[in-house]
């Protein structure tokens, strides 16, 4: 006989559609549809149109015939109660119970469920309903995570806090979205004003619009009343004799790619959405750097459109998403290439001189070798829309993807390039292509400033490819860097000004607030939040009362919205860092360990608390939550370091050198953690081994100053004077106005 489980059932209050005073302006789809019946005949039925909807016997496609899925040792049972859908799987404590299913999110390749917890929340269900034809693998339970083992304690669990409705999801799948989340109770009381993506999500409140219909004074009225003009697909021409058609004028501002990006980005929320407002202005972008991207710039975890997008050749010749797709119903403009075909003429590209595959063929589609797919959440693909030409050469030095390798699987990239020679394609720029930058910047290597200073200069390169390349010097500490960093604050990209304030951390202090002082009012708040952040350890007893004033109101705005948004273990933990600069060691505190609450395997929360903690001498609290950091992630590096330094300071040698040499021999980004193993060798009595990992590092970071400056100072110590005087040489190489390098270096051909 099986063991009894009792019968739980989950009672929570949904989320309702609330109008009036909460949604001001919003007069909801139904209202567009009597002068915009063709616009809302495409909207019907579209991914906007079923992004969120209420479960039915229409829009269920899961099968709840008391069908089962088992993963982990659990088995899911998906069932009908009293007309209602229903699951039995594990709860938050691991026990099954029964939960009934208020919404369905998503239609096609996958469905998810909407599970309600306590809290006001709703979760989305980890085994979704592949919703696929039978012919392609579909018609089935599956999990969204088949390779791992998720139980209730791991954070990725259906119940925990990334598979949350009310702030992972909804601002995308709903119009008007207002979370409500209360951070005091932990608890949501989220609303929207329709359950899908309606007309007004993206066209923002039709109050005015409809009004100024009804009385006949559209005409001449700004934006048609709307708070946002979407309408910049522009007029595009062939100019006599070329191929690639361009725009007649020049797209006015990113308004609608930023409308469109507000969901199809990898981005932080900052407060409330502002129809109209820079998308910098709402929400705080990723930029293209690992392990988001390759280092080329391609898509790698699960980041949507607007990252790659704006990498591309196509959004600088002013290509807008309605150019491509048809912006109600979502479907490309044209079949096939014929997209393509719109701008590029068919008769130069798409034919086998230009594809060199047969016609017809899937290698002769121009997405498969522009825009090649990733697939993600187990059976959605998905396009790379920064539309490159495949760079094998890229891949072979790099083990970046290319197109050719996707498709032709059995071959490699040796194979891909040498059939690429063959077709007449060669790459001049292997050498300097920005990726080559990238990558040896974030294995520490120096050499890499030039090229990525010359990237970030470079008025016609991407912005947000320079943005990368000047956060990326700022990293470097490079005072090449910083001065290309200051020169930006001022740019007129709030993309750039954001990447500038961030390049500057490297800045002693008082030179940081110089700078920084006039964005501490800049008008988009993601370039305020970065100086919040950058000026959080400013002193403000020794400031003048203007400036103190300024900087209140910019720390109680960065806290406000990091409150807003601290449902998220990893917001919690940012809010944790700022407080910690600004001297607040309760409130960090406080924040840090409401973050472990949230995830009790964020590991950087613990790596931070355990650094506050040490600080304040509490270092038999600081060992333990690094500890337990090392007991979820055995193979973590900072973790190892952290116990090291820890260690070290201790006067327990050998422990600390066991842990320091594991973290060296862990890192594959940076050279801190093998630099101060070297050190600490050096210092506890094996300077011969110092030397030989000294060596070694810098063979992978050949300009990098502190490691020539060890190996000059270790080598002189050693008696080994041409060795030192070598590495003296160079270190006075890499900045040739330092004084110190060049005082070391005289005394060393002195003597």
């Amino acid at each position: 006989m099986g063991r009894f489980v009792p019968l739980l059932l989950a009672l929570v209050a949904f989320p309702l559609c609330a109008a009036g005073q909460d949604h001001p302006g919003f007069i909801g789809g139904q209202a567009c549809k009597a002068c915009h019946a063709a616009e809302f005949e495409a909207w019907q039925g579209s991914h906007h149109d079923l992004a969120m909807q209420s479960a039915t016997e229409d829009t269920v496609l899961g099968n709840f015939d008391n069908a089962e899925f088992s993963y982990n040792g659990v088995t899911t049972r998906f069932f009908r109660k009293d007309g209602q859908f229903m699951v039995r799987t594990d709860g938050e404590d691991g026990k099954l119970t029964d939960f009934p299913v208020p919404y369905v999110f998503g239609v096609y390749p996958l469905q998810q469920y909407l599970l309600p917890l306590s809290g006001g929340r709703l979760q989305a269900l980890s085994i979704a309903w592949d919703s696929r034809p039978a012919s392609e693998g579909g018609q089935r339970w599956f999990h969204l995570y088949p390779d791992d083992t998720i139980d209730h304690s791991d954070p990725l669990h259906w119940t925990g806090p990334y598979q949350n409705w009310n702030t992972r999801c909804a601002e995308c799948h709903s119009t008007d979205l207002q979370k409500n989340y209360s951070a005091g109770s932990n608890s949501f009381d989220t609303r929207y004003f329709e359950v899908n993506v309606s007309c007004e999500a993206c066209h923002g409140p039709g109050e005015q619009h409809r009004a100024l219909a009804q009385s006949g004074q559209l005409a001449g009225a700004a934006h048609a009343g709307f708070p946002v003009d979407l309408a910049q697909r522009g007029e595009w021409a062939f100019p006599q004799g070329e191929s690639i058609a361009r725009r007649r004028s020049p797209v006015a501002g990113n308004s609608q790619i930023d409308t469109c990006g507000r969901c199809h980005s990898r981005r932080g929320t900052l407060g409330e959405y502002h129809y109209g407002r820079s998308l910098s202005d709402t929400h705080r972008l990723s930029l293209p750097h690992a392990p988001l991207y390759y280092h080329d710039g391609q898509i790698r975890d699960e980041v949507y459109v607007y990252g790659s997008f704006t990498q591309s050749k196509m959004h600088q010749a002013g290509v807008v998403c309605s150019n491509c797709h048809e912006p109600h119903s979502l479907e490309l403009r044209a079949p096939g290439n014929g997209v393509c075909a719109q701008c590029h003429k068919a008769d130069t590209y798409d034919v086998p001189e230009h594809h060199h595959h047969p016609a017809g063929s899937s290698g002769a589609q121009c997405a498969n070798c522009h825009m090649p797919e990733t697939t993600y959440m187990v059976v959605d693909p998905r396009r790379d829309h920064s539309m490159r030409i495949p760079r094998p050469d890229l891949g072979i030095m790099l083990d970046t993807p290319n197109a050719c390798t996707a498709c032709h699987s059995e071959r490699d990239d040796e194979w891909a390039l040498q059939s690429l020679r063959e077709w007449g394609v060669h790459f001049s720029d292997t050498a300097t292509h920005p990726a080559r930058a990238f990558a040896g910047m974030a294995a520490g290597d120096t050499r890499a400033v030039p090229r990525l200073a010359e990237l970030a200069t470079d008025t016609g390169a991407p912005a947000i490819w320079r943005a990368a390349a000047v956060e990326s010097l700022g990293q470097s500490g490079d005072r090449q860097g910083v001065d290309i960093a200051r020169g930006l604050l001022t740019s007129a990209d709030p993309l750039l000004r954001t990447s500038a304030v961030n390049a500057l951390s490297a800045l002693p202090l008082p030179q940081r607030f110089q700078l920084l002082r006039p964005l501490v009012n800049d008008p988009v708040t993601s370039v305020r939040l970065a100086v919040a952040e950058q000026l959080a350890p400013v002193p403000l007893a020794q400031l003048r009362e203007a400036d103190v004033e300024a900087l209140r109101v910019l720390f109680g705005e960065y806290q406000r919205i990091a409150k807003q948004h601290a449902d998220m273990p990893g917001n919690r933990m940012q809010l944790g860092i700022f407080l910690a600069s600004r001297g607040d060691a309760p409130g960090a505190e406080a924040a840090y360990r409401g973050a472990i609450e949230l995830n009790p395997q964020l590991v950087p929360a613990r790596l931070n608390l355990a650094d506050l903690l040490r600080a304040q001498q509490r270092d038999d609290e600081a060992k333990a939550q690094l500890q337990e950091a090392l007991a979820i992630a055995p193979d973590n590096g900072p973790t190892l370091y952290a116990l090291g330094l820890l260690e070290t300071r201790a006067g327990n040698s050998e422990q600390a050198l066991d842990y320091l040499g594991r973290a060296a021999r862990l890192e594959t980004t940076g050279t801190r953690q093998r630099y101060v193993y070297a050190v600490a060798l050096h210092d506890l009595g094996q300077p011969k081994k110092a030397l030989t990992e000294l060596e070694k590092l810098l063979r992978q970071a050949p300009q990098n100053p502190d490691v020539l400056l060890a190996l000059a100072n270790y080598s002189a110590e050693q008696g080994k004077l041409d060795a030192a005087r070598r590495y003296a040489r160079q270190l006075q190489a890499t900045d040739p106005r330092n004084p110190a390098y060049n005082q070391l270096l005289r005394e060393l051909e002195s003597r």
